[in-house]
């Protein structure tokens, strides 16, 4: 699937090629703090695929509970995440932030991972009130 997205402000837009049937949830407290959410939702971009149309992300480089570290870029401007990539050379695969894809409706989550980390509501949100605008 062909997806476009760009951040908040719109200084940062790419477009991408990727696959909607392996959108997941992270719940692991790195994505939980990147995100200021419960979880994160990401879809991984095919291997050469993902292009920078405009702006260029501010890059911040973290280090998972394994060691692995992972480029994160994200808008220095509005701060939106954009996406996740290795650090160094070789093949990337950039885990794109669903919420800045246009498509991001046709997008249903098939898989969450890091469940230890997740925190018990989020796994099974019970009925809540609703409201359509603030």
């Amino acid at each position: 699937m062909h997806v476009h997205g760009a951040c908040h402000c719109g200084r940062i837009t790419y477009r991408a090629e990727i696959d909607p049937a392996r959108v997941r949830l992270c719940h692991c407290a790195d994505c939980q703090t990147l995100s200021g959410s419960a979880f994160r939702v990401t879809v991984s971009a095919n291997d050469g695929t993902f292009e920078l149309l405009t702006g260029q992300p501010r890059i911040y480089v973290k280090t998972a509970e394994s060691g692995t570290k992972r480029a994160h870029g994200f808008c220095g401007d509005c701060g939106t995440p954009i996406y996740a990539t290795s650090v160094g050379d070789g093949r990337k695969i950039y885990g794109l932030r669903v919420g800045t894809i246009r498509q991001r409706a046709e997008l249903r989550p098939t898989s969450q991972y890091w469940c230890r980390s997740a925190l018990p509501w989020a796994m099974d949100p019970p009925p809540m009130r609703r409201t359509e605008t603030q």
